[in-house]
């Protein structure tokens, strides 16, 4: 929850917050902030892992190439870790499925340049 209401004041709202079917999401507590911010839910279909597949990548990712290689001192390190981690991800690492592209250079419509 307190996830949740730090994103909400300090990101602009989204439209629609999609999650799985899990307690933590399904519970009146998490739902309530989000009718009253005035998003939409939206969740996956039970048992249906593959609807988030990619969202799910990002977080196999971020573990193997990340957080499982790093033993943080404190959650200050931790932090600055990941946000170096989707910084690589984001603006450095080519993707497969993006034509191995990076997220920024897709999301940009950037052309694949030959090496």
């Amino acid at each position: 929850m307190e996830a949740l209401q730090e994103a909400l004041a300090r990101f602009p709202k989204p439209t629609i917050f999609n999650t799985d079917q899990g307690s933590q999401f399904t519970a009146e507590a998490f739902t309530s902030v989000l009718r009253g911010a005035g998003i939409t839910i939206s969740m996956d279909g039970r048992g249906r892992c593959i609807d988030n597949v990619f969202v799910e990548r990002v977080w196999r990712s971020l573990k193997y190439e990340e957080v499982f290689l790093h033993a943080y001192k404190d959650l200050d390190e931790a932090r600055a870790g990941i946000g170096r981690y989707f910084e690589f991800y984001n603006l450095v690492r080519p993707h497969q499925a993006l034509g191995y592209r990076t997220p920024d250079a897709f999301y940009r419509g950037v052309a694949l340049t030959a090496a």
